[in-house]
């Protein structure tokens, strides 16, 4: 059995964004001489989350306003007695999962036609890691 640990880091300008990972992704699992296995990819912190969707601007819109619908920033949460301004970003990370696992099969990344690897970030502006654990023969 073969494996591999890396740590990706992100320190966003904007309190939410998104960036596409999947090429980065696809990197580590050569690096790592995985034929077959799995990757797992799992946002480290309470406000981000992984994403496996379209690469696709007008998704990204609804995806935002649909977050935004669910647990929209401007509300009042109880969350923010404790001195944070940031009870949206976690609801937004629970809403959207925090990891995701990606089958590897003949030593790439076996995605469907359109899917991508993002990283999401609903509170950023700070340090922030992405562990990703890549284990198989």
């Amino acid at each position: 059995m073969k494996y591999l640990t890396e740590y990706l880091w992100f320190n966003t300008p904007k309190r939410r964004d998104i960036i596409n990972i999947t090429e980065t992704i696809q990197g580590l699992v050569k690096k790592s001489g995985v034929a077959e296995g799995f990757c797992l990819v799992s946002a480290m912190h309470i406000t981000a989350s992984i994403w496996v969707n379209d690469d696709e601007e007008g998704l990204w819109q609804d995806f935002w306003e649909l977050l935004e619908r669910l647990a929209p920033s401007t509300k009042d949460y109880k969350h923010h007695l404790t001195g944070e301004d940031n009870g949206d970003a976690h609801l937004k990370r629970t809403l959207i999962g925090h990891q995701a696992t990606l089958p590897i099969t003949k030593g790439k990344l076996d995605r469907g036609p359109w899917e991508q690897i993002f990283y999401a970030e609903f509170d950023g502006k700070r340090k922030k890691r992405v562990v990703v654990k890549i284990l198989g023969d």
